[in-house]
C-alpha cells in the first residue's frame, strides 16, 4: 500500500512506520523538517513539507492521521488550548479537502484522537457508546472526530483512534515518570483510586494495522482490556523498575503546578476496547506488570 502518514515522528508514528516499512509497504511523511524526520526515520521514508501546496491525494491507499501538539507538555493556558486545537482541527481538515479533491480518494483514514474523548467518569465502565462529559479534551476529541469524519464517503471510511496511555521504550508517559521512579521517589497521584486506560505500543501499531486491513469504521477504544487504577500502575512501574513506590503526590500540590491540566492524571476513563475485541482483534499485552516489564527492560 502507498501509505500517507502525518506526525510520523512521534511515539506512535516512529514505531508504526518502523512496522509498516519492514511489511514493504511505501510510506510518505507530512513534517515541517523534513531533514529532521529523516534523521527519526530512515531514508526509506518520503516526505512532504506541508500539505497546503498538496491538490489531492490520488495514488495514495490510505491516510494515517496522528498530528498533535503533545497536550500534557505545557499548562493549559488559552494559549496553549487553541493551539492543542489546531493543531489537530486545521491538520485533519486540509486532509479532509485534499480528500474532497481527489478523483480516486484513499479508501481509508485512520484519524487520532484519545480517550480524553470521554472526559472524567470515574468509575463507569467506557465502551464507545458512553456519554462523555462535557470538559475540554472532550471539546477538543469531538470537533476533531467530527471534521475527521467529513473524509467520510461511499469510497472512503473512517477510523477513530480514542487512545489511552501508550507504553513505550522511548517517550509517552514514561520518559517522564521513570527518572524519579527509578530514584524511588515516585507513586500514587492523588488519591490514586482514578482509572488509568493503557496500552502496550505493540498493541497501538498492531490495532492500527487491523483497522488498515479490515473494512472497519468508526471510532474504537486503543486501550487495553484491562485498565487499572493510579495506585496499581504506581506499584507495577515500582515492581518492574525493583523500587519503591510509595511516595503519593498530593492532588492539591498537582493542581497547583499543572493548572487545569491536572485532569489528566488525577481524572481517568475506565475505558475498554468493545469494538476493537468485537472485531476479532486479539491483543497481545493483557498484563501491565508483563507489559511495564517489556517497556523498561
Amino acid at each position: 500500500m502507498k501509505i500517507l502518514i502525518t506526525g510520523g515522528t512521534g511515539l506512535i508514528g516512529r514505531h508504526l512506520i518502523s512496522r509498516l516499512q519492514a511489511m514493504n509497504h511505501d510510506v510518505t511523511v507530512v513534517t515541517r523538517s523534513p531533514e529532521k524526520a529523516r534523521q527519526v526515520l530512515g531514508g526509506n521514508v518520503s516526505f512532504w513539507k506541508g500539505l497546503a501546496d498538496q491538490q489531492n491525494l490520488d495514488g495514495f491507499d490510505a491516510v494515517i492521521n496522528l498530528a498533535g501538539e503533545p497536550i500534557a507538555d505545557k499548562r493549559w493556558t488559552a494559549e496553549q488550548k487553541q493551539r492543542l486545537c489546531d493543531s489537530r482541527w486545521n491538520t485533519t481538515q486540509k486532509l479532509v479537502d485534499l480528500f474532497h479533491a481527489s478523483t480516486t480518494p484513499p479508501s481509508v483514514l485512520i484519524s487520532g484522537s484519545a480517550a480524553g474523548y470521554y472526559g472524567d467518569l470515574g468509575e463507569v465502565v467506557v465502551t464507545e457508546e458512553e456519554p462523555p462529559h462535557n470538559e475540554f479534551t472532550h471539546k477538543l476529541c469531538a470537533r476533531w472526530e467530527q471534521i475527521a469524519c467529513g473524509a467520510q464517503s461511499d469510497r472512503t471510511r473512517v477510523c477513530l483512534l480514542r487512545t489511552g496511555v501508550v507504553l513505550a521504550p522511548k517517550g509517552g508517559i514514561l520518559a517522564k515518570m521513570l527518572p524519579v521512579f527509578r530514584l524511588g521517589l515516585g507513586g500514587p497521584m492523588g488519591n490514586g483510586r482514578q482509572y488509568l486506560a493503557w496500552i502496550h505500543i505493540d498493541d497501538m501499531v498492531n490495532g492500527i494495522l487491523w483497522l488498515l486491513d479490515n473494512d472497519l469504521r468508526g471510532p474504537f477504544n486503543m486501550v487495553s482490556p484491562y485498565p487499572v487504577r493510579n495506585e496499581q500502575f504506581a506499584h507495577a512501574l515500582g515492581h518492574a523498575l525493583k523500587r519503591p513506590a510509595v511516595l503519593r503526590a498530593p492532588a492539591t500540590a498537582i493542581r497547583l503546578m499543572m493548572g487545569e491540566s491536572s485532569v489528566l492524571v488525577l481524572g481517568g476513563q475506565r475505558a475498554l476496547p468493545k469494538r476493537l475485541e468485537a472485531s476479532g482483534f486479539g491483543f497481545r499485552w493483557y498484563d501491565l506488570e508483563e507489559a511495564l516489564a517489556d517497556v523498561v527492560g
